[in-house]
């Protein structure tokens, strides 16, 4: 199968939760607009709280198709997820577990979320195994926003502008790793 070079790599970003009052959707909105900026990405905000996920079953029993399809035409993806409870939200990792052979060999960057001092460091680290066993590569750089509520304003504006050249080494490694990757599905038999 013959790359196409040119078709812009889709970058896809999942909102892990839907809790009300949610400050992690100022963190997927602000990744969005960084991703927006790169020439030759297409992007998207996903948000968990608009997915019509089923609960009668599991797995790839309750593919929902829209996220199945956006899942497959992505070159990696970015999963902003807050931490709860030293982990991540359920509603996340029952959405991440209705798709499996969409994701393979698919980088993906976690954007760990915190209202602590830690940036969500616990719940990436708990996020990785997850991304291992569905088939995705995790970037080596992670993106961090700890005190999430000093970072951004009630409207969702950056306070803290170092955020701006933390997100573009972040996209740069995960833009690299996609086509990288998308190389490799494209030239490299996986048997």
């Amino acid at each position: 199968m013959a790359s196409d070079d040119a078709r812009p790599l889709s970058i896809p970003i999942i909102l892990g939760t839907s809790r009300k009052g949610r400050q992690s959707v100022h963190a997927a909105r602000f990744v969005l607009g960084e991703l927006e900026k790169r020439p030759a990405v297409t992007t998207e905000l996903i948000d968990v709280a608009t997915v019509p996920l089923r609960f009668d079953d599991a797995g790839e029993a309750i593919k929902e198709p829209g996220f199945a399809a956006a899942m497959a035409h992505a070159d990696g993806l970015v999963i902003v997820t807050p931490e709860y409870n030293h982990s991540f939200p359920g509603l996340l990792k029952h959405l991440l577990d209705t798709c499996l052979e969409e994701y393979i060999h698919k980088p993906a960057g976690i954007v760990g979320v915190s209202a602590g001092p830690f940036g969500g460091a616990r719940v990436i680290q708990s996020m990785l195994p997850v991304l291992r066993e569905l088939g995705l590569a995790a970037t080596f750089t992670d993106l961090h926003f700890g005190q999430v509520a000093a970072v951004f304003d009630e409207q969702g504006a950056l306070r803290d502008q170092a955020f701006v050249k933390r997100a573009a080494g972040f996209i740069d490694e995960l833009l690299w790793m996609a086509r990288t990757l998308r190389w490799g599905r494209d030239h490299v038999p996986a048997d």
